[in-house]
């Protein structure tokens, strides 16, 4: 008994892998930018929130010890925070930056370089 293989069975020619890869190529350039878009939308939406949580750690600081916290560690080891978060843009806890009113820590800003998706710096938020 003969078995007969023939040439078209033993697997894909050069231009179906072409055709392949060219469609897989053009899905991603579709999909990419898509998705960059939407890391750096979540990027801003995780400062905008880190700000919002360190400044109300802040206001409640105040108002409990009537006097602003110097930095940050004390608002951990006052128990107003577990620990310092990351600035999402810059992935660092140094690169806070106080707003000092009489020495003492009033407001806080992020030390990132560069605007947001609304064209504004992060500095200014």
């Amino acid at each position: 008994m003969v078995v007969t293989i023939s040439r078209r069975s033993r697997g894909f020619t050069l231009i179906e892998m072409l055709v392949v890869l060219s469609v897989i190529g053009l899905l991603l350039s579709l999909v990419a930018p898509r998705y960059l878009a939407h890391v750096d939308h979540a990027r801003d939406l995780a400062l905008k929130q880190d700000l919002k949580t360190l400044r109300d750690a802040i206001d409640k600081f105040s108002a409990d010890r009537a006097h602003d916290p110097a930095d940050l560690a004390e608002l951990v080891a006052a128990g107003y925070l577990r620990e310092v978060p990351s600035d999402p843009v810059t992935d660092s806890t140094a690169t806070w930056l106080p707003v000092l009113v009489d020495g003492k820590m009033h407001d806080l800003r992020s030390g990132a370089a560069g605007n947001g998706e609304d064209g504004t710096p992060y500095a200014s938020w």
